[in-house]
C-alpha cells in the first residue's frame, strides 16, 4: 500500500517578494519558514529541505487568458489539459464539455477501478444536499468527480464521528453561517483527524477553497483566522506525516499570493510535496496536468 494524502487549496500560487501585498511575505507563514527555512517567491521559487520540496506548477498550460478554477481542477483531478481542450481557461464550475471527461477520468474514480480505496474527506452541509437534491447541478470538480465514481459525500455525522472535515478545517463558519452547533477544533486537531483518515485510505483529498475567497477580496473580516488556521494546519500535517504517506500539496491557479488585485494570477501554482515519493513526484510534475499521472505512476 502506498497511500496518497493531497491538499487541494485554490487560488494559491508563488508570487513576487513583496512585503505589501503578498501575504506570505507580509504576515510570514510558518509551513513555509519552518520548514524550508524562506517564503517561495518568484525570485526563489523551487525549495528543498528534509525530504520536502517546493516548487513551481504551470497552471497557464499554453492557455491566453488568467488561469481559472473549472479547468484548473479539471486539469489537476483528470490529467488533462483543459483549458486547450476548452479553448479558454473557464471556471468556476466546470465547463459542459469538460463535464463528460470529469465522469469518466477523474481520480476517485481511476483508484476505484483499479479497486483500491479513494476518500474525499470534505463533509457537506445539509444545504448543499438541499440544493442537488432539487437537481440543480452546479457543481465543483471535486464533488462532481466523487459522486460521478459513485461515492457517498459526507455531512454533518461524519464530522461529529471525526471521520471527515468541514472545508474552513475548525468548524466555526458551518456554526457562525449555517446554525449548526458543531464542536469548535484547533487546525492541529483538524490534522490528527485528516491523518488518521488517510491512514485508512489508498488515496485521501482535502479540498480547502477560502483561500481564493480571501484573494478576491471577499469575506475580508475573516481573513487573519483563514490564512492562520491553514496555515497552521498545514504545518502540523508535514511535521507529522508518516514514512509510508506521500503528501501532495496542490493548487489550481495563483490568486492570493497578490493582494493588490482581486483576480487570478498568470503566477506558477504552488506544489509541495513530501513523504514517501516526494522526489519522484517533484521531478515528474511541472504543470498541473501530471499530477494524476505522476500518483498513478509512483504510488499505485
Amino acid at each position: 500500500m502506498n497511500p496518497v494524502l493531497m491538499i487541494f487549496i485554490d487560488g494559491v500560487g508563488i508570487g513576487k517578494k513583496d512585503y505589501e501585498f503578498n501575504p506570505f511575505f507580509k504576515y510570514g507563514f510558518k509551513s513555509f519558514l519552518k520548514i524550508f527555512g524562506e517564503i517561495p517567491s518568484l525570485e526563489n521559487s523551487s525549495l528543498t529541505s528534509n525530504g520536502f520540496y517546493l516548487f513551481p506548477t504551470d497552471a497557464r498550460l499554453g492557455v491566453d487568458g488568467l488561469p481559472q478554477s473549472g479547468t484548473g481542477q479539471t486539469s489537476i483531478f483528470c490529467g488533462i489539459n483543459a483549458p486547450q481542450f476548452v479553448g479558454k481557461h473557464f471556471g468556476p464550475y466546470p465547463y459542459s464539455t469538460t463535464i463528460p471527461i470529469i465522469n469518466e477520468k477523474n481520480i476517485f474514480l481511476h483508484y476505484k477501478n483499479l479497486n483500491r480505496k479513494a476518500f474525499f474527506a470534505n463533509a457537506y452541509p445539509q444545504v448543499f444536499f438541499d440544493y442537488i437534491n432539487s437537481g440543480k447541478s452546479r457543481l465543483s470538480v471535486t464533488s462532481l468527480s466523487y459522486l460521478s465514481a459513485r461515492m457517498k459525500l459526507n455531512d454533518e455525522t461524519d464530522v461529529l464521528k471525526g471521520s471527515a472535515l468541514t472545508a474552513e478545517i475548525t468548524n466555526e463558519r458551518w456554526n457562525s453561517k449555517l446554525g449548526y452547533n458543531l464542536p469548535i477544533i484547533s487546525p492541529q486537531t483538524a490534522a490528527e483527524r485528516l491523518l488518521s483518515i488517510a491512514d485508512e485510505n489508498d488515496f485521501t483529498l482535502y479540498e480547502f477553497f477560502l483561500t481564493d475567497h480571501i484573494g478576491h477580496g471577499r469575506i475580508k473580516n475573516e481573513f487573519d483566522q483563514i490564512f492562520s488556521n491553514i496555515d497552521l494546519f498545514l504545518l502540523h500535517l508535514i511535521k507529522n506525516i508518516p514514512n509510508d504517506l506521500t503528501f501532495i500539496v496542490c493548487s489550481d491557479h495563483g490568486n492570493l499570493e497578490d493582494l493588490s488585485i482581486k483576480t487570478h494570477t498568470l503566477n506558477p501554482s504552488l506544489t509541495i510535496t513530501g513523504g514517501k515519493h516526494a522526489s519522484k513526484l517533484a521531478n515528474a510534475i511541472t504543470n498541473i496536468t501530471q499530477f494524476k499521472k505522476a500518483i498513478s505512476d509512483f504510488c499505485l
